[in-house]
């Protein structure tokens, strides 16, 4: 616990993150353990992991070999999945290697993937995920590395699709791609873990039968306030998968680890990386 004697939550304002919290952040379902909720971009979030600074949080794969011996992994909330993957994005084509290319933070899975997929990358430049698009479209950077609603409107930007890294990831690995995950700090009680993972499963069920009731509340936080918009991001980052990561989502959190690790391009890794919840009850 915190000094203050309060679990502090981190999720980001993005419409599946608000989803999934939403009857939690709200006081609809009941917590036996007090909340300071921190709703940031999850780069930002990243860093105060980084810094140590969050008990719970919504944090990217990206993360994780940074901070893995001391946060693990919760089987709840994940945004894991097919056809939910980040997209390169530009104006024309262009050869990567001698391209600017702007990402949506170091720490991210997107950069992680595009690391994976094009270890030529030269000059690359730390955005924050909403002012990419722009960006590339302004031509300021060539290229752009794009995430959470960036897939359902590049082409308002004028921009084309250059790859698709989820797709690149599934057909190289016949695995979902892990973009995020609750983690918390393994210092933390079994019981205050096993009662998150409850709340968090509780709290994405509520949303789930009361949509419209949830709606103003992803709307305060979402970038694009399209209703049609955001139920496409829901539908997209929401799935099986996060009301379990089960054991083919734990398999591809696993898959992605032990490669970036291989290729030196995290500097942690260990198997005792989640939470057993099955063994905490």
């Amino acid at each position: 616990m915190s000094e203050k004697g309060l679990l502090k939550l981190g999720f980001s304002p993005c419409p599946n993150d608000t989803f999934i919290f939403f009857a939690l952040a709200t006081g609809k379902i009941s917590f036996p353990y007090s909340l300071d909720l921190v709703i940031e971009d999850v780069e930002t979030l990243n860093q105060k992991a980084l810094a140590k600074e969050l008990e719970v949080s919504k944090l990217s794969f990206g993360v994780f070999g940074h901070v893995i011996d001391y946060y693990e992994l919760l089987p709840v909330g994940a945004a894991l999945g097919f056809g939910c993957g980040p997209l390169l994005v530009a104006r024309r084509e262009l050869d990567l290697s001698q391209a600017r290319v702007a990402v949506p933070g170091f720490y991210t899975t997107a950069y992680l993937l595009l690391r994976l997929y094009a270890p030529e990358l030269k000059e690359v430049i730390s955005m924050r995920y909403d002012r990419i698009m722009p960006a590339v479209a302004r031509g300021e950077v060539e290229a752009g590395l794009i995430i959470h609603e960036g897939r359902f409107v590049y082409q308002k930007y004028g921009l084309k699709k250059m790859v698709d890294l989820g797709a690149w990831w599934e057909e190289e690995t016949k695995a979902p791609i892990p973009l995020g995950g609750i983690f918390v700090r393994r210092e933390q009680a079994q019981e205050i873990k096993a009662s998150l993972v409850l709340a968090i499963r509780k709290s994405l069920q509520y949303a789930k039968g009361n949509f419209s009731e949830a709606l103003p509340y992803i709307k305060a936080y979402a970038q694009e306030m399209s209703e049609e918009v955001i139920k496409r991001h829901i539908k997209t980052y929401v799935n099986q998968f996060t009301e379990d990561l089960g054991e083919q989502g734990l398999q591809a959190v696993f898959l992605l680890l032990e490669q970036a690790s291989r290729k030196g391009l995290i500097p942690g890794f260990r198997e005792d990386f989640y939470f057993d919840w099955q063994e905490a009850r």
